[in-house]
């Protein structure tokens, strides 16, 4: 896709956003409906839509946390009943009391607590549920930083789109002074009716590719705006966000690929999970351990309102498991071979990891260079014109070699255009695999 100057200097510089001292620190809105690439990828990973399911999924973690904590925290409850009944004193066997009773009423209150003392494998499961939070989090800041790198990705096609606009409209004004000077010479009877022809035909081909643009950069604009969860009839300015400063990041595979295994929130949130399925095991297997627990009630009863009297329990538990027909040890083997499913999950991911970020620096240095060949072919490209346009003037060539000079004017813009999306798109890939797009400001 084509491209204009303004871009094309500001793809190539490409800066470094620098990383933020502080992550959590909240980046500023869109100003005024003018958009930076950087605020672009900021407002994606807080309002994409993915990013926000995931927060919403850190809070119901969370909330399990808060179930699993409930059980190493007091209980407590109580009740009020009114009681209308007889009794058979048969059934009691005392001798002087027989017969069944005329109906009585029986008031009472009554209040119960309890508390757990010890209990090992409740403690595993609260930790196990602590370790599954911090995963639900981590989780949270990957699917951000995928939100943040679509929308920084959609930002460069909006960008890109727009710089094709004008340099269609650079081609265009072209064509038309071609189309100008053939004319001129073929009413001067210096070349035939033809060149003026063909340079009519160059020109509408070249006004069709510009309304073809046109409306690409429409697109491309609603899809930045659907990536940004904004209104489609919102008005945005796409302003350059990128500075000069050098990349602060490693740039060679090794230690790119070590670096991507400290920063990738997916794998820190796979090793959380790695965390928590060794506790769920733990927990499991804690259950063979006695626990301790403290209940009490205390009641008030009577025969009427007024004359309750007040009785107490407390009981001090020691629970010692001997045996549940086996149950355990099947769910130990069950939850062991979870632990080493979710083992090779994290091994093959440290591999993807790995590779995404030997892979994204290559493509850096890849698109560095088809930056630099793409510029020159640019060059070539408007001397070659530009010599077919004086021998045009000059009598001694026809339109079909101005014809080709401009095409091939056309194909090393749109080519130097497409290189500096590359080298942006490889850019924002490289800050995505090496996990700090969240840190970028």
């Amino acid at each position: 896709m084509p491209r204009l100057p303004f871009v094309l200097s500001l793809l190539l510089a490409v800066p470094t956003p620098a990383l933020a001292q502080q992550p959590g620190v909240q980046q500023p809105a869109v100003p005024r409906g003018r958009l930076t690439l950087l605020q672009a990828i900021t407002l994606g990973r807080s309002q994409g839509v993915n990013a926000a399911i995931a927060q919403l999924g850190v809070r119901a973690a969370e909330a399990r946390v808060g179930q699993r904590r409930a059980d190493l925290l007091p209980t407590i409850g109580g009740n009020a009943a009114i009681t209308r009944q007889t009794l058979n004193l048969d059934e009691f066997g005392i001798p002087i009391a027989t017969g069944v009773t005329d109906p009585f009423d029986i008031y009472r209150l009554q209040l119960r607590a309890s508390q757990t003392i010890f209990d090992a494998s409740v403690i595993g499961r609260l930790r196990a549920a602590r370790d599954t939070a911090v995963a639900a989090g981590l989780d949270a800041r990957a699917a951000g930083e995928i939100a943040g790198a679509t929308a920084g990705l959609a930002y460069l096609r909006a960008l890109s789109a727009r710089e094709t606009v004008r340099a269609r409209q650079a081609d265009s004004t072209i064509a038309a002074e071609l189309l100008r000077q053939a004319r001129q010479l073929v009413g001067a009877g210096v070349s035939p009716a033809i060149d003026a022809t063909r340079s009519e035909v160059s020109l509408a081909a070249v006004q069709t590719q510009l309304e073809v643009a046109r409306n690409a950069a429409d697109r491309a604009a609603l899809d930045l705006l659907r990536s940004l969860d904004l209104p489609s009839g919102t008005r945005l300015e796409l302003a350059d966000s990128l500075g000069t400063a050098p990349l602060d990041l490693p740039l060679d595979p090794d230690s790119a690929a070590a670096f991507s295994r400290e920063h990738r929130a997916e794998l820190a949130a796979e090793h959380a999970r790695t965390e928590s399925a060794h506790r769920s095991l733990g927990a499991i297997r804690a259950e063979y351990l006695p626990s301790l627990g403290l209940s009490g009630t205390y009641q008030q009863s009577g025969r009427e309102a007024g004359s309750l009297a007040g009785s107490y329990t407390v009981q001090l538990q020691l629970s010692v498991p001997i045996l549940d027909g086996f149950r355990r040890q099947s769910r130990v083997k069950e939850e062991n071979l979870r632990v080493q499913v979710q083992e090779i999950r994290e091994h093959d991911l440290v591999n993807q990891v790995e590779t995404e970020a030997r892979q994204s620096v290559l493509d850096l240095a890849s698109a560095r260079q088809q930056v630099a060949i793409a510029g020159e072919r640019l060059r070539l490209a408007e001397q070659e014109l530009a010599q077919a346009q004086q021998r045009f003037q000059a009598g001694v060539a026809g339109s079909v070699e101005t014809t080709n000079a401009q095409s091939s004017v056309i194909a090393a813009r749109d080519a130097l255009i497409q290189a500096r999306v590359n080298y942006g798109t490889a850019r924002v890939g490289t800050y995505r695999a090496l996990g700090v797009i969240d840190q970028l400001h």
